[in-house]
């Protein structure tokens, strides 16, 4: 059997009651903000006009949208979009009657006065009925994903891990998208798409742990759960550290080169991946030790070959 050295362990489940009410302030202030504040839904979701437009030179875009804010579009939001010269100008829905076409042009002409050789690239028209189907079809997206894995977690180790599991991923997509509701970023289909390699990423450190847990159950004689689960956890904190500091390390410099683009990509992975590695270590473990998972509910029952009676017998 396995030695191991008890007295290096790390006592995470020490703290586990002060580290649960700090996520449930945490959750509880998301929940405030969501409902208060609500959420900065882009153009994808509330639909309207996207244009992208390429300037001769550098844009200066506090020119550009003082410009347009004169010009009738106060509500534009203007951001640049790959490199200095080509910039990306989203526009609020307009009446049903204008055309996409109308307003693109009406745009340009605007911008022609900042430069006059300025080109249109694109223009694209989300409308709001096909932004709500957006909207919807995201959500349910999430909630099939946290169904699915419920179940496979339950089958794969144990119920009482499924829950654990899906909790913390319900955890760290409230918090989440409680950030950008207190921030007031623009959520869009990239930080959807952001948000569901959230729950993947925390979800693979979720089932690393609670795969050592129940190793270490059928393994290790003692008949302390949080000892046990404190000896699981210990062993896999290099993993865990080394994992996440990569990974973060990537994502930090998308988030500081990487452009305006994929800025609140990056912003929504960076927060998700470190409140994943978090909820892996402190939520998940602490619901099962909550729910009464034991060293019995991991043992396999042995069963009986037929005939070993018989064989027993002299």
């Amino acid at each position: 059997m396995q030695l191991l050295n008890l007295q290096s362990t790390v006592r995470f489940m020490s703290v586990r009651n002060l580290a649960m009410a700090f996520s449930g302030l945490l959750m509880l202030a998301a929940v405030v903000s969501m409902f208060t504040k609500g959420i900065n839904f882009g153009l994808d979701f509330t639909g309207g006009t996207s244009v992208e437009v390429s300037f001769s030179q550098p844009a200066n875009l506090a020119e550009v949208r003082k410009v347009l804010a004169e010009n009738d579009f106060a509500d534009a939001s203007v951001q640049l979009y790959g490199s200095s010269t080509e910039v990306l100008v989203r526009l609020a829905p307009r009446e049903s009657s204008i055309k996409a076409e109308v307003i693109g042009n009406q745009l340009i002409s605007v911008l022609k006065t900042v430069d006059p050789q300025i080109v249109m690239r694109s223009i694209e028209f989300v409308g709001p009925s096909v932004g709500e189907d957006l909207k919807e079809q995201g959500g349910l997206a999430m909630l099939t994903t946290l169904i699915c894995i419920l179940i496979y977690v339950a089958f794969r180790f144990e119920w009482r891990f499924a829950v654990g599991a899906v909790l913390a991923l319900f955890h760290d997509v409230l918090l989440t998208v409680g950030l950008f509701s207190v921030l007031g970023l623009e959520f869009d289909l990239t930080i959807l798409a952001a948000i569901l390699a959230v729950i993947g990423y925390s979800l693979n450190d979720t089932i690393v742990v609670s795969d050592r847990i129940r190793e270490n159950f059928r393994k290790v004689r003692i008949d302390d759960t949080i000892e046990i689960v404190d000896i699981s956890l210990t062993q896999t904190l290099n993993r865990t550290l080394i994992t996440s500091l990569t990974t973060i390390l990537v994502l930090i410099a998308l988030f500081v080169w990487g452009g305006q683009t994929i800025h609140g990509f990056a912003t929504a992975l960076l927060f998700g991946i470190f409140v994943g590695t978090y909820s892996s270590v402190y939520i998940a473990s602490s619901i099962a030790i909550l729910m009464g998972i034991s060293k019995e509910d991991l043992i396999p029952v042995e069963v009986e070959k037929e005939g070993a009676e018989f064989d027993a017998m002299p």
